[in-house]
Order: structure tokens, then C-alpha cells, then sequence
């Protein structure tokens, strides 16, 4: 694929070479009077042909700028794909001496020396002309990374993470740029996904919880099972397995806790041939989900390393300076952010214990970090290999493919590590969509309204052509891309219970969030707090004492009530006006 790149851009600058003498000699035969071979004067017909003249000089020069344009365009598609080869080489090559622990089966490996990986550009090459109508079943990929923070992505403005591949679904769908979870925990997130309800309605608080099962029916894989789906899920599945709804799936395989399976499989690579394998596998004549639900970039707990990536990827920013955020604090003795949280955050807070396994020196941080950013990389090389097969198959068209993750992640902020809390680091994730139905217009764009994980399971109910049910909390996403000036939140609750019940290790927090104002609220301490997220984005500057803000706050305490009880179940006034409105529509059709 390189040789053929090379060779065309090659005949390019060769034909625009062409092109600018063509052009020179004709516009230096304008200036010069003809004549005959005596020398005599030939009859002056320049201005009956000067008409013609101009326009013979205008096709020469727009031709000449086309081919210069589609020389640049070929010329940084082959840096593409020379970008993503040494990627492939520092993913895939293993050690020099060839005990590569990052190895996946013969099988696999066999596969992936067939040839090299195309460039993330040429993932979406595919004839789409033939895309779903809005009611036919749509495949549907959900790969879901974990404590991935919407910072750590390319296409979110990181300059530093290596991401081409989810990019490039951005660059070929949509970014939501303010997705958010509305609890910041692995398992409590995922019970969310499987239900599209708040942790307070589906009362599953804890791994062991197994409440949700009763209503297995009306969970989005159940409901796909229902409807014909052929469902398979891989990886971390992060709760009981007693009473588990294997009949809603055709195919599962669960694993997480540590980034190395065995001595030879790292889970990343785990999770990406079982995707593989799945996609070979199915049957044909089935629409199917696929869920894979990585590990990474979540951190091995109780390893002091942390973050254990592929040996092949320790090249990856070798050389590099991992930037700091500007309300981080890296170095035992930098408290500075610490210093703003609330009297409560102690030294036995389990966010600032983690910061202290990960950031508390430079060089620790710097070491941490890159092996995060490995395992990001990796899990991007990961997809890109899901959506390559996706593309061999002959199936994008027709494939619904969301990326996004279970919560965020403080990377030193506010002196913290991991998640919980109602931070923008911690609430607030990566959420990137292909969708086939939607219009060129729309596509490469960003959309900055409040999605939530409540919006996941509604949204690939929507596209596989199954009415979510009226338990689910969520809207369908898609049509803030699908429909024009569709209706959308402007703000949303988010709570985080504290099943452990110790106030000062984990203590609950909720908060009602909007673009303007945040409110938090720590129930455990009886602790209000306001910052004002157009002027403070950072959170640094609590204003529950300012009394400049007392009308907003008092209001967004009100406010916010009315959202915990529907977030709860609870019918409010403005719910029984919805569900009065939705019935006198219903009577009126």
C-alpha cells in the first residue's frame, strides 16, 4: 500500500511539473509578438482570442492547484500511514530478543503478518451509499475503555496521547465534548449501561447487588436477546455472577484485575481477539453487539506498579515530558490544590492514598503517567484492529460503533488520584460515535450538549429498532445528530452514594451540573458548595460564601431536589406533566 502511495504521488508532482512548464510557456507566448519566419509582423489576432487566452489560463492554473492539493493530501496520507505502521511495529514487534510477554496466540499473530494495518484514514473507506434507514436493525460495537478521562484523547485537544484511531472515528462521526457518567465507579457505571437508570433506581450499588437481574427483560441485552440480537460481551463485566442472564447472550468471556492474563497475554490484547474473534465467528444471517470492555486504563490495584502496559509499548513516549496539569499537585510537598478541598478530605481520603502511590514525585508521576498513556495507545491499536475487521467484513455501513468509558480519572488535580467525586476529571468522559445514518453535513463535528451513560443503552435500543422501555432514564443521542433542533438537557444530577458507609474514606457526594454553575453536595457532612464553571473551570474557587451567587445557589438547591427524586423514580410535578403530555399525544394519534 506504501509502494502504490509512493509511486502515485510520485506521477503527481510529475504531471503538476508538467502542468506549471505547460502553463509558463503558454503565458510567455502571450507576451511575445508572433511572426513570420522573414520577420515580418503576423496579423495581430490577440484580442479576438484573448477571451479564450484568459480561460486556457484559468483551466491551467486551477488544474495545477488541484494537483498540487491532492499531492499534500497523499503526501500526509502516506505520513498517516507510516505513523500508524510504527505504531503497529512498537504494538506488535515485541522485544529485540523476541520474548515479547504483549504475544497473542499463532492464530492471531499469523493474522496480523498478513500485512500491515491500514492508516486510521483508510479505516472508513467504504462504500456507505448503501446506509441503514432509521427503523432497519443496525449492528452494534460498544467498545468501553475504563478511568479514562475526556482529557486523554486526541481529538479532545491532547497534543501528547497517541489516538489515531479513535480520532479518526471522531473524524468520521461525532465527538460529544461534554459527555458525562452520572456515578464515577467501574461497577456502579456499568449497571447504569446495562439498565439506562441512575444507581438510586437501580439499586445496584455494589458488585454484589444482583437487583437488576429481576428486570433482566427490559436491560438493553436483553431486550437485544428478545429481538433477535446475536450478543457478545468480553472483558469486564464487574458484577455477580449468581443468577447471570446468560441467555441474553450468545457469547461471553469475563476477565479483569490485572493488566497480564498469563505470562504471554496482556488483557488489552486479550480483549481485542476475542472482539476479532467474535466478528469471524457470528453468523451471518443475525444482526449482533458486540461489547468489549476493557481493563485498561485502569490501574492494578495492590501492584505498586499500577500500570503494567505490553513490554513492546515501552518505547511509546520514552523520550517524552508528560505535561502537568495547571491544578495538579505532584511532589509530597506540593499541597497547593490539595489544600482547597473540603476540612474532610483527610490523609485517609482513599483519592489522596492513591495519589500518593502514583504522584507524590515528579519522577514517580512522570513513570506513571506515560504507562497510562501506553495503555490508552494500546487500546486504541486495539479498536483500530476491531474496526479494520469490521471493514474487511464489509459491514461499517451497516454498524453502529461507540467508544467511551465507565468514568474519569484524577491524574494528580486537585491533589487526588482515581475517581468518585463530582470533578470534571472524574464525571466527565470520552464519547465518539460512527453512525452510518448520519448526514455528511454532520460528520467530523463536535457537539457540546450534556450526554450522559444513562443515554448509552436508549440510544442502541433506538438503532437496532427496539423501543427502549419506559424504565430507562436516558434519551437517544442520535438525534441531536439524526434530527434538527432536537430538545436536550441543559443540566443533569449526579450522585455518588458511598455504599461503604465511611465519610471520610470515600465520602458521598451529588451535585447538579450545569455549564454555568456546579452545586455540589456532600450528604455525610451536610457540605454545600457552588463554583462558577465559566469563570472557574477548574474548580478552584468555592463561592458558598460569596454572596454575589446566593440567588443561583439558593435556586440550584431547590433544583436540584426535583432532579434527585426523578433521578430516584420519584414522580415530581414536572414528571406527571411529561407523562400527562406524552398520554394526551398518545389519545390525540
Amino acid at each position: 500500500m506504501n509502494n502504490k502511495l509512493t509511486f502515485l504521488i510520485a506521477c503527481l508532482a510529475l504531471f503538476a511539473g508538467f502542468s506549471a512548464i505547460n502553463l509558463f510557456k503558454f503565458t510567455s507566448s502571450l507576451t511575445t509578438q508572433p511572426q513570420h519566419q522573414d520577420g515580418a509582423p503576423l496579423p495581430d489576432f490577440t484580442t479576438s482570442a484573448a477571451s479564450k487566452s484568459k480561460k486556457e489560463i484559468a483551466r491551467l492554473k486551477n488544474e495545477l492547484q488541484q494537483l498540487s492539493e491532492n499531492y499534500r493530501k497523499l503526501e500526509t496520507r502516506l505520513e498517516g500511514m507510516e505513523n500508524i505502521k510504527e505504531q503497529r511495529k512498537v504494538e506488535d514487534s515485541g522485544d529485540d530478543d523476541g520474548n515479547d510477554d504483549g504475544a497473542g496466540d499463532d492464530d492471531d499473530d499469523e493474522e496480523e503478518e498478513e500485512g500491515s494495518a491500514p492508516s486510521a484514514e483508510e479505516e472508513f473507506v467504504e462504500n456507505t451509499s448503501n446506509a441503514p434507514s432509521q427503523t432497519e436493525k443496525m449492528n452494534i460495537v460498544l467498545l468501553y475503555a475504563d478511568d479514562w478521562t475526556y482529557k486523554s484523547l486526541g481529538a479532545m485537544g491532547n497534543k501528547f496521547i497517541k489516538t489515531p484511531h479513535i480520532d479518526n472515528i471522531a473524524a468520521h462521526g461525532m465527538l460529544f465534548t461534554h459527555n458525562c457518567v452520572t456515578t464515577a465507579i467501574c461497577w456502579i457505571s456499568r449497571a447504569t449501561l446495562f439498565t439506562g437508570q441512575y444507581v438510586s433506581k437501580h439499586q445496584c450499588p455494589m458488585p454484589e447487588d444482583v437487583g437488576m437481574y429481576a428486570h433482566w427483560e427490559d436491560s438493553l441485552y436483553g431486550r437485544l436477546a428478545r429481538n433477535g440480537y446475536y450478543n457478545g460481551f468480553f472483558g469486564k463485566w464487574h458484577h455477580s455472577y449468581e443468577n447471570f442472564p446468560q441467555w441474553s447472550f450468545s457469547e461471553t468471556s469475563f476477565y479483569h484485575g490485572s493488566h497480564w492474563l498469563d505470562d504471554k497475554t496482556h488483557v488489552t490484547q486479550k480483549n481485542m481477539q476475542d472482539g476479532v474473534n467474535f466478528l469471524r465467528k457470528r453468523p451471518r444471517d443475525k444482526p449482533f453487539s458486540l461489547t468489549v470492555s476493557f481493563f485498561a486504563t485502569h490501574a492494578e490495584d495492590g501492584n505498586p506498579k499500577q500500570y503494567l502496559p505490553q513490554k513492546s509499548s515501552m518505547r511509546l513516549y520514552k523520550d517524552d515530558v508528560v505535561p502537568i496539569p495547571p491544578h495538579a499537585n505532584v511532589g509530597a510537598n506540593n499541597t497547593k490544590f490539595w489544600d482547597l478541598n473540603p476540612p474532610f478530605f483527610t490523609d485517609n481520603n482513599e483519592g489522596r492514598k492513591r495519589w500518593h502511590w502514583r504522584f507524590d514525585t515528579y519522577d514517580k508521576y512522570q513513570k506513571m503517567m506515560k504507562n497510562y498513556y501506553r495503555m490508552a495507545t494500546e487500546v486504541d491499536a486495539a479498536c483500530g484492529r476491531i474496526i479494520r475487521e469490521l471493514k474487511d467484513q464489509n459491514v461499517l455501513n451497516n454498524t453502529l460503533i461507540i467508544f467511551t468509558t465507565d468514568n474519569g480519572n484524577f491524574h494528580a488535580e486537585h491533589g487526588l488520584a482515581d475517581k468518585w467525586y463530582p470533578h470534571e476529571e472524574s464525571i466527565r468522559v470520552p464519547l465518539v460515535v460512527y453512525d452510518p445514518r448520519m448526514p455528511d453535513s454532520k460528520r467530523g463535528g463536535n457537539n457540546d450538549d450534556f450526554t450522559l451513560n444513562i443515554d448509552l443503552a436508549p440510544t442502541m435500543l433506538k438503532a437496532a429498532g427496539v423501543e427502549p422501555p419506559e424504565s430507562m432514564q436516558g434519551q437517544d443521542f442520535a438525534d441531536l445528530y439524526l434530527k434538527e433542533n432536537t430538545p436536550w438537557r441543559k443540566e443533569f444530577y449526579y450522585e455518588w452514594p458511598d455504599p461503604f458507609k465511611q465519610p471520610t474514606w470515600i465520602p458521598a457526594a451529588e451535585a447538579l451540573v450545569r455549564k454555568d454553575y456546579k452545586y455540589i453536595y456532600w450528604p455525610q457532612h451536610k457540605y454545600h458548595q457552588i463554583y462558577d464553571m465559566v469563570n472557574d473551570p477548574l474548580e478552584l474557587h468555592d463561592l458558598r460564601n460569596d454572596s454575589s451567587v446566593s440567588d443561583v445557589f439558593s435556586e440550584m438547591k431547590s433544583r436540584f431536589l426535583v432532579l434527585k427524586a426523578e433521578a430516584a423514580g420519584i414522580p415530581t410535578n414536572s414528571t406527571l406533566q411529561k407523562k400527562a403530555k406524552k398520554l394526551k399525544k398518545a389519545q390525540k394519534s
